[in-house]
């Protein structure tokens, strides 16, 4: 099931300090419901309108990509440093985010940092990050995108049980506890087997679920969602996924007393808010 389309950011457009802002929001709520340990979870944001980073992150360096990304080529991203804490972010943006602007060749980038940064180089998830813009900016002819990789403690439990490896499966155990859940996640989420962090198996099938999804569940490690809305936006994907396997987590540690919404109650859900789902029929 596609995902719908969204319209593009209309001007006046924010600006460099207010998407900044949001981020580091976005950045304490994830640490919030424990989606964020220590270092855990990196952010990044494609921007297409004209923003001058240089006043904020006024270093500037060449790079090698770690992927091609000419589909970017002369926007804005904003990313999180290796081994930098998002709780951290609204603190201190410059000492925790760079700037890149994806040359004309596709394959190298102007790196833009402060003098306060306290990182050598982007996510190690660059190349995830790079992949899943590249593809939706495109495709969905976007001026703005979110990506964001969290690990919440019970959806990233629940992917370590066998049954729950398998997408509808657990789509059908997670959003049947809340009536909100199937409507901010009709298309559910992507359940994808253990990869090695970082590595190209993860990242062409993350790409490959982010097509239908706007959450994946890295089996047995966490989360990616996006958003072309905001960067809050994708937190709140991350949230309302986590609420429903914190509820299944509490079912099962509760001997499965509860049954949650029955498929009837979610069919109803959905032709009264005109959600269109294929999960629950």
């Amino acid at each position: 099931m596609a995902v719908r389309t969204v319209p593009k950011i209309e001007p006046p457009f924010p600006g460099l300090g207010e998407i900044v802002a949001v981020m580091g929001e976005a950045g304490h709520r994830l640490a919030e419901i424990g989606a964020s340990e220590g270092a855990a979870g990196n952010i990044s944001v494609y921007i297409g309108w004209p923003l001058d980073p240089r006043r904020r992150f006024p270093v500037e360096e060449e790079i090698e990509l770690p992927e091609p990304a000419p589909e970017l080529s002369g926007g804005l991203l904003l990313v999180t440093g290796s081994g930098r804490r998002l709780r951290e972010i609204a603190q201190d943006p410059e000492a925790n985010i760079g700037a890149l602007i994806v040359n004309p060749d596709g394959r190298t980038g102007r790196f833009y940092a402060s003098h306060r940064r306290l990182f050598a180089r982007f996510t190690s998830e660059l190349n995830s990050h790079l992949a899943v813009h590249r593809q939706q900016v495109p495709a969905d002819d976007l001026n703005f995108h979110a990506v964001i990789h969290g690990q919440p403690i019970h959806l990233t439990y629940l992917s370590h049980l066998p049954e729950y490896q398998d997408s509808l499966y657990l789509n059908r155990h997670i959003l049947r506890w809340q009536p909100e859940l199937i409507v901010n996640l009709p298309e559910g989420v992507a359940a994808l087997p253990f990869r090695v962090p970082g590595s190209p198996e993860l990242m062409e099938l993350t790409l490959a679920a982010m097509r239908d999804h706007r959450v994946v569940v890295w089996g047995k490690h966490g989360v990616m969602a996006r958003s072309a809305l905001s960067v809050k936006r994708a937190a709140d994907l991350i949230e309302y996924a986590e609420t429903g396997a914190r509820y299944e987590y509490l079912n099962l540690a509760n001997h499965e007393r509860a049954q949650g919404l029955a498929v009837e109650d979610i069919q109803a859900i959905c032709r009264a808010f005109s959600i269109e789902q294929s999960i629950f029929g």
